[in-house]
């Protein structure tokens, strides 16, 4: 039954007409077919929507510590694999998956919309049915994130030049893997991904990640020529980072970036020159993951001759030191962990010791990252 008081009856219909009109199509208040609203929208509910409509509204997940697996558009898209890691998570302490919708390729993994990726043939479409897919994993209470890459878009790059870093002579810039990186000053990629993001949320993702939010870390850096004057990477970073948080605050989904380890290490102007730093986007997102794979630190922290044997060390240190930089934000700390051999052999004593590590510490979880899917209940915690 809608309530439409009498005082306000002009301001009631239209407010019910364009609830209604907003069924057609997609926009960033309200989401295809009535399912989605935003926070502001919500609180019309009791007015506009009927009772056998409010339970079809998507809201923002439940905040709950968040511990789950990486895995690609090749293994979610595999029925065989998926059942395999649903049977993992329903036996163990995980409850969450990470899966790639746009990887450092650049490529779209499922039937995208976006104008831009379907006027240059972005999208090859791994995943399949995706709402089946969430909905599968949604019936087994598994919070799905979907993985965007951001910079790091050789295929944009290649397809829209002016779009890209440029080197000195004019042509484009390349790193030492010969991939092209988009301007992370352009705003129209800032625009393109966010169009992403929104087309994530309406199909049904509890969470988007964004990684490769940064400028590129190897490659003739001196050779970069790209948009921003004469701001500091850091600067545009904080930019984009603000600009995420406008435009997809009122999304019935949660934010989370990825960040080099170190992050949690480093004070001041130091950015790694790459342009991350943890108080540019502790207020702007839900949740910083920094990948705190212990083989990824250099011979000698901590004293260590190998870091990668000695994950505690790593983990609990860099908790330490960074937990002051979440201290009254909103954001919170979601380590990723490695559950791959690098340096040293991970079995299920160095998988558990990263995520004691993490524990001690009031973060939002930790994510497992192993990018051959291989994955097993070595170092967790059984049901």
């Amino acid at each position: 039954m809608v309530i439409v008081y009498p005082t306000k009856l002009f301001g009631w219909a239209m407010i019910i007409l364009f609830a209604i009109s907003s069924a057609l199509f997609i926009g960033s208040q309200i989401v295809y077919t009535g399912a989605y609203v935003d926070t502001e929208m919500s609180l019309m509910l009791p007015a506009v929507l009927s009772d056998e409509h409010k339970s079809d509204v998507k809201t923002k997940s439940s905040l709950r510590e968040i511990k789950g697996i990486y895995l690609t558009a090749y293994s979610a898209g595999s029925s065989k694999k998926i059942d395999e890691i649903i049977r993992l998570i329903d036996r163990t302490e995980l409850n969450a998956v990470v899966i790639d919708i746009k990887d450092y390729s650049g490529l779209i993994f499922y039937d995208s919309q976006v104008p831009l990726v379907k006027e240059l043939k972005l999208k090859e479409k791994r995943l399949g049915d995706i709402k089946a897919l969430i909905d599968k994993l949604h019936r087994h209470k598994i919070y799905v994130i979907a993985r965007q890459s951001v910079f790091q878009d050789p295929l944009l790059a290649e397809k829209k030049n002016d779009w890209a870093i440029k080197n000195k002579n004019g042509g484009l810039w390349r790193d030492n893997k010969g991939l092209a990186w988009v301007d992370a000053a352009k705003k129209e990629v800032w625009d393109y991904n966010i169009l992403i993001a929104k087309e994530a949320v309406a199909l049904g993702f509890d969470e988007i990640n964004f990684d490769y939010v940064r400028f590129p870390s190897d490659g003739k850096m001196s050779e970069m020529v790209y948009s921003g004057g004469e701001k500091k990477k850091y600067q545009i970073m904080a930019e984009f980072y603000a600009y995420v948080s406008r435009k997809l605050v009122r999304e019935p989904a949660w934010i989370s970036i990825d960040m080099f380890g170190l992050v949690m290490e480093k004070s001041g102007e130091d950015d790694m020159a790459i342009g991350q730093r943890i108080v540019d986007a502790n207020n702007q997102v839900d949740y910083i993951c920094p990948m705190m794979y212990p083989s990824h630190y250099p011979s000698g922290h901590l004293g260590l001759k190998n870091p990668a044997d000695h994950p505690f060390e790593v983990l609990d240190n860099g908790m330490n030191k960074g937990m002051t930089m979440f201290q009254n934000t909103r954001a919170q700390p979601r380590p990723w962990l490695q559950a791959f051999n690098l340096g040293a052999d991970y079995d299920a004593t160095k998988i558990r010791e990263q995520i004691d590590a993490v524990e001690k510490y009031a973060s939002a979880g930790w994510l497992l990252w192993n990018a051959s899917n291989r994955y097993s209940d070595a170092g967790l915690k059984l049901n």
